[in-house]
This record gives structure tokens, sequence and C-alpha cells, in this order.
């Protein structure tokens, strides 16, 4: 095993203060700020913020503590210096970046405690390995790798049940959907893997470290582009309780759909939720969602096949379709595609895109060229 050969290059040493420093900004400003320089527009959940603030405060606690082992205690016995970095490393980074990633699902509160349990074993293999000044790494690795593998999966069963969540409450899922968080997992997994296998060479040290710049921006980007919803899930509980005397209602769902949105076109208001549509009905989220389930559709697709229905038929207009226009000077009155999108209640033309295909089948580029004459 290779010693670690950065404590004597200097450029490693400013990559390693400066991730260190980087770590220790990140964390205040999440603390302190009540901004957002990412988008300005959101406000991210605070509780998140919080957790993803003590992951930071981890990360170069992480950094300190190395340092501090390797350079002015236990420099002597490698073994033990080892044994308790790395035991920290896991008991403060693992269980952090694990519930920073689940507190970005906010469809409901998931228990934290299964992993304060998973992180005993750390401790109890550290202090066997110490009693028995044992070097191998075998039972460490295999831990951490299967304890990994578990939250990969429990993860991406939780995203699943996330992402219908949204697709059932929410029109628009900008700045809501965090399937970009498996980049942050898989990311770290990688540095773990490639770390534990040649740790202590120059060249995995600096990969660590440009790694760990990359998670920092990353999870940072990440908590601060999240618009937060708690406070919307508390606010459904409340309105369906107000509602409970208009239930009566349910049975003629589809009717008031038809008077109260499509009619008077509220599906064209943007970010509009199933519980803002329930009390335009007089009925309760419960129901609503109820209803579409028996249509087999999600509310996201009910309003957004909507809009795309009234984009088409705005550029349709537009374009003079109904009327005796001639080929040149329809042209020459195209429409912006991209304003029209928005016009039709879309916020981002990218969601305007994926949803015009999934309903038509076919591009927006193909479908205009069909609509020429």
């Amino acid at each position: 095993m290779y010693e670690h050969e950065g404590l004597n290059d200097i450029l490693f040493l400013m990559l390693y203060g400066g991730a260190t420093l980087l770590a220790v900004v990140t964390c205040l400003y999440l603390l302190f700020s009540r901004g957002n320089v990412m988008s300005s527009k959101v406000t991210p959940p605070v509780s998140l913020r919080r957790w993803a603030a003590a992951f930071m405060a981890s990360v170069a606690a992480s950094h300190v503590w190395w340092v501090v082992l390797g350079i002015y205690w236990l420099t002597d016995n490698r073994f033990l210096r080892d044994v308790i970095a790395i035991t920290l490393d896991r008991l403060s980074l693992f269980p952090l970046m694990m519930i920073m990633l689940i507190r970005m699902l906010q469809d409901r509160k998931r228990p934290l405690w299964p992993i304060a349990v998973a992180m005993i074993p750390f401790v109890v293999i550290a202090v066997i390995r110490i009693i028995n000044h044992d070097r191998g790494w075998e039972w460490l690795n295999d831990y951490t790798i299967f304890i990994a593998t578990t939250f990969i999966i429990y993860y991406l069963y939780a995203l699943r049940q996330y992402g219908r969540w949204l697709h059932d409450n929410y029109a628009d899922l900008q700045h809501k959907e965090v399937w970009q968080s498996l980049v942050l997992l898989a990311v770290i997994l990688f540095v773990y893997l490639g770390y534990t296998n040649n740790e202590g060479a120059l060249a995995t040290e600096y990969f660590a470290q440009i790694n760990t710049l990359i998670i920092i921006g990353f999870a940072l980007w990440r908590v601060e582009t999240l618009q937060q919803l708690d406070d919307e899930a508390t606010q459904q509980l409340q309105e369906e309780k107000e509602t409970e005397k208009k239930l009566s209602i349910r049975d003629n769902i589809g009717a008031l759909l038809e008077k109260r949105c499509e009619a008077t076109q509220l599906y064209l208001k943007q970010d509009i939720t199933l519980v803002e549509l329930a009390l335009t009905l007089g009925t309760n989220r419960t129901y609503l969602s109820g209803y579409f389930a028996q249509q087999g559709i999600a509310y996201n697709t009910y309003i957004n096949n909507l809009r795309i229905e009234h984009f088409m038929r705005l550029y349709r207009e537009k374009m003079g379709v109904k009327g005796n226009v001639d080929k040149q000077t329809a042209t020459e009155k195209r429409p912006s595609v991209q304003e029209l999108s928005e016009q039709s209640g879309f916020s981002s033309y990218s969601t305007f895109a994926i949803n015009f295909k999934r309903f038509t089948g076919i591009s927006v580029t193909t479908w205009i060229k069909q609509q020429d004459f």
C-alpha cells in the first residue's frame, strides 16, 4: 500500500486546502444565507439545506482529521491512524450523504433511524481491528459495499414512489424532480471504489480531491434548485378537512372538469397543483386523484395534454390554417413556438417538447412541418 504521496506535493496540498475551504464556505452559506445563488425563484426545503450543510461540514472535518492524524498525531502508527480516520469518515460522510438524499424526497417523512443502526457495525469492526491489530480491509470494504448497494436499491424504489406522487399532484415538474440525485450516488460510489483500491497513490489522491469538488458543487446545485413542497403537503390536509361537506359531488367530477377547468382554461395557469384544481371543483385531492386513476392517467398527464391541445389550436389560428392564406403569407407570420408554449401554460420549452412528443408521438418540428401547405 502506498504512503500518502500528496503530503509532499505542493499542488496537491493547495487542492486539498481548496476543497476544505470550499466545503466550509458552502456549509456556512447553506446555514446562514437567505438568498439562493443558483435560482432566485426557488425556495429550497429548510431541512434539506441544514442536512446538506451538515454534510459539507463533515467533508471539511474529514480533511482536517486526516491531516491532524497523519502529521501531528499517530505519525508512527499508520494502522491506528487509518482505522480511526476511516471509521470517522464512515460515521459522518456516509450517513449524512444518505440523509441528504432521502430529504430530497418530499412526498413523505421517511424514518432516519435505520441509517443510524446501520452505522453501528462500523464501530464494532473498528474495535475488533484495533484489538486484533488486523490490517485486512475485507470486513470494512464488504460491509460498506453492502450498505451502499442496499441504500441504492431502496433509493431507486423511493425515487419511483416520489415520481408517481409528483405526477399525481403537480402539472409542472420543473424544480421538483430529483432523479439527478442518482448522479451524486454514482460519483460517491465511484470515488470510494477507486480510492480504496489504490489509497495513498498520488494520482488517486488528486482524483479523490477533484471528485470532492464535483460532489460539493453538484450537491449545492441539487439542493438550491429543489422547490420546497412540504408546506403544500400540510395545506393539502387542511383543505381536505374543509371540503369534507362537499364530497357529494365526487360522482360528477368529469363534468366539473369540463366546466371549471377545460372551459375556463384553468390548465393554462403555470404550476397549478392537484389541490388547487380540487378546490376549484369543490372536492378534495383524494377523490380527484381517484378519478384520474380510474381514467388510467396521472394528473400531470391530464393537464399537459390540455396544454398541448391548446398549443396546437393557437398555432393553427396564428398560421391562418382556418382561412384562405397563401403559403408565403403563412410562412411570414409563423409564430414563435417557444412563445406559444409559454402561452399554453408550460414554464419551460424542454418540458413542452417532451410532453408534445409523448402526446402526439412525433416531435414539435415534425408536427409543424405537417401543418405547412
